[in-house]
């Protein structure tokens, strides 16, 4: 399938746009189903389209916009398109009142279709689109002082079409793993592994920690007893090299401008693309 309008809708920190070029070039010729465990922004699906595929988030939040798109995608238009129209003079306050009221409904766990609204909003207007949440799982993104609109309807109304025959669920990694069998490619685009191993404590609230990346690897390398094609995605760290690298696994590394390092001499980063065929 191919629609030029299917695209991702949010940003996402480690997205995969700029990488998809030499992503795509290692892609296996030919595969079954299509899973993609980490979604994050969804760069990758929404360029190969593939016919039968899986998708997973822990983040229960940003599944919900994808199931909201998917299922009401005029719902999600009304209310987004709403959330612009109103924004008061003062926009920062708005800004705020807006992210207040969506920390309410995620504690209460209204995952709605309100909730995606307000999501997506608040992803176009906070600083980098970056998705980070405090000990309490509170988002406290700060205001990027933009009133661009928040969607383009083309894209949303293109990828609610092509969602419809995805699966879409919000869970493990391993789980959502479970059924890949045989031929299936599984895209692993997973958390970064931070570039300094002394930073490890900050990652941990997002449930990513060095327990983690040991289990996604031995997962990865079950996926590869079970004959699936594997290409996982991270930054090029000791870490990242020792859990993969003794395995015979092919890993190249690709350079990579980092957009959200604030100082610009540590712009230019290394990533690593580890494939098992």
């Amino acid at each position: 399938m191919s629609n030029s309008n299917v695209a991702p809708f949010v940003k996402w920190a480690g997205g995969k746009r700029q990488l998809l070029p030499q992503i795509k070039e290692r892609i296996p010729e030919k595969y079954n189903n299509y899973f993609e465990p980490f979604i994050g922004g969804g760069a990758v699906i929404f360029e190969l389209l593939p016919a039968n595929a899986l998708i997973n988030d822990i983040n229960k939040a940003l599944i919900n916009v994808y199931k909201q798109i998917c299922n009401t995608p005029d719902a999600f238009l009304k209310d987004v398109n709403k959330l612009d129209e109103e924004m008061w003079d003062d926009s920062k306050k708005y800004y705020y009142s807006l992210r207040e009221h969506y920390n309410n409904k995620l504690m209460k766990e209204e995952y709605d279709v309100e909730l995606a609204a307000l999501f997506v909003f608040i992803n176009k207007h906070c600083f980098n689109g970056l998705y980070r949440v405090n000990g309490k799982g509170l988002f406290n993104v700060p205001y990027n002082n933009s009133h661009s609109a928040s969607v383009d309807e083309k894209v949303i109304m293109a990828t609610s079409q092509y969602l419809q025959k995805v699966t879409i669920i919000d869970g493990d990694f391993e789980v959502a793993c479970k059924n890949a069998k045989k031929d299936d490619f599984v895209f692993i685009d997973s958390p970064y592994a931070p570039l300094n191993p002394t930073s490890f404590e900050s990652y941990t609230k997002e449930g990513f920690d060095i327990e983690s990346h040991k289990r996604l690897a031995k997962l990865y390398d079950e996926l590869t007893v079970r004959g699936c094609y594997c290409m996982l995605t991270n930054h090029n760290t000791e870490l990242i090299n020792k859990l993969y690298g003794s395995k015979g696994y092919k890993i190249d590394v690709v350079s990579v401008k980092r957009m959200i390092n604030s100082d610009a001499s540590n712009r230019v980063g290394e990533e690593v693309i580890i494939c098992n065929y």
